[in-house]
């Protein structure tokens, strides 16, 4: 249930990003932040309004679900959507919400990467994260710990691809709702099957 609320934002961003014509500069959402709109490039800002809203909304309500507290990730996600989905708003300049999931994806892989060296038992982050499910070596730990930071750099370098580079963005929306998810289930399923000989039996 929790993954389904974190993934909403971008069901919705992609709904309004699919159902909005480019060209409509007085879209009732750039209207309600007060954004002049972009040339042909309104959908971008309509879904990324659509997607400022839903995030603060939706993170709202599991801040008072989960007791008055959000995990490190959950608020590394509102910051993220609220400094450049406003940029992105306030200069009507889709470049900079193209930027958050590239950014965002680095800045985790960094996090998994750097981890070891300041904590005080230099363990990698993906240790304490499933070291209750699986039985590894220091070094095999560390090597899980690199894959999963080639993920998000993986992830990031996609982002910045069909944002940037692949057909002046056409896909991004696309790539951003459906190939985000789809490129992290294909990657956890090729490291399980690699480690499916390392998994804890229930005794």
């Amino acid at each position: 249930m929790k993954a389904l609320f974190d993934y909403l934002p971008i069901i919705i961003f992609f709904y309004f990003y699919k159902t909005t014509d480019p060209k409509d500069h007085q879209h009732p959402l750039l209207e309600l932040v007060g954004s002049t709109g972009n040339v042909d490039q309104n959908h971008i800002l309509v879904a990324t309004c659509a997607l400022l809203i839903s995030t603060l909304v939706v993170y709202g309500c599991l801040f008072f679900a989960q007791k008055f507290r959000l995990e490190k990730m959950q608020w590394f996600i509102v910051i993220m959507s609220v400094i450049f989905g406003g940029i992105t708003l306030a200069f009507s300049d889709v470049t900079y919400i193209k930027l958050k999931a590239v950014i965002l994806n680095l800045g985790i892989g960094i996090g998994f990467l750097v981890t070891p060296l300041f904590n005080k038992e230099r363990l990698p982050i993906i240790q304490k994260l499933l070291g209750s499910m699986l039985e590894l070596s220091r070094e095999g730990w560390m090597r899980l710990n690199w894959a999963w930071c080639g993920q998000f750099f993986l992830l990031a370098a996609l982002h910045y691809f069909f944002g940037f580079l692949y057909m002046d963005g056409k896909y991004w929306g696309e790539f951003t709702a459906f190939g985000d998810i789809i490129v992290s289930l294909s990657y956890l399923a090729v490291i399980l099957f690699c480690l499916r000989k390392h998994f804890k039996s229930s005794e």
